[in-house]
């Protein structure tokens, strides 16, 4: 009987407890199926840290890894390959991981649409190159699809799938402008053996 109460209490239990560990990269709004990771700490925030070093993480221990909008602001000699590594470590076999980051195939020619105003120009280059509201708000690299892929890839994800709408959350990954989307989504697996 006395082994059996301190088991429960050491083991992990079933249900809500032992939920499988589902990390929002970069999130700004508390939500109850996901922890969030960030590197600016805040009172929606589970965990801080810079996404390149999730050695608080086991491997094998998250089930899935929504990052919206973070992965431009990584350089890409460096932290971008070492961030992606870290979140297929990470990542359960078969696990996913969704991300969105903004598409220069989409922004560079808005950006030379001569219809735009010069308001409208100024909008699309902070696009291109972080807002600048604070020290981690500047992007380091710019993505399109083949290049996330090549680097997804070498990363060791398979089944990378593109999408217009993650459905997740209300972020960046949804933004339009001109009837544009404006934000390259995709979706990337750990393979199964991994």
């Amino acid at each position: 009987m006395l082994f059996s109460l301190i088991r429960s209490w050491i083991l992990p239990r079933s249900g809500a407890d032992s939920a499988p560990l589902r990390l929002h990269v970069g999130g700004q709004v508390a939500h109850p199926d996901w922890k969030i990771f960030d590197v600016r700490p805040g009172s929606h925030v589970d965990f801080v840290g810079d996404c390149t070093d999730l050695s608080r993480f086991a491997s094998g221990s998250v089930t899935e890894i929504y990052a919206s909008h973070v992965l431009e602001h990584l350089g890409y000699v460096d932290e971008l390959p070492r961030t992606l590594r870290e979140f297929h470590r990470v990542l359960v076999p078969g696990g996913r991981l969704r991300a969105s980051v903004p598409d220069l195939d989409v922004l560079c020619p808005l950006f030379a649409d001569a219809a735009l105003s010069f308001e409208e120009r100024v909008h699309v280059m902070r696009m291109m190159f972080g807002g600048q509201a604070n020290p981690a708000d500047f992007h380091k690299v710019g993505l399109n699809e083949q290049f996330l892929r090549d680097f997804l890839q070498a990363a060791g994800f398979t089944d990378v799938v593109r999408t217009d709408d993650f459905g997740a959350f209300e972020d960046s990954s949804a933004i339009v402008f001109r009837n544009r989307l404006i934000s390259l989504n995709l979706s990337a697996r750990k393979p199964a053996g991994a």
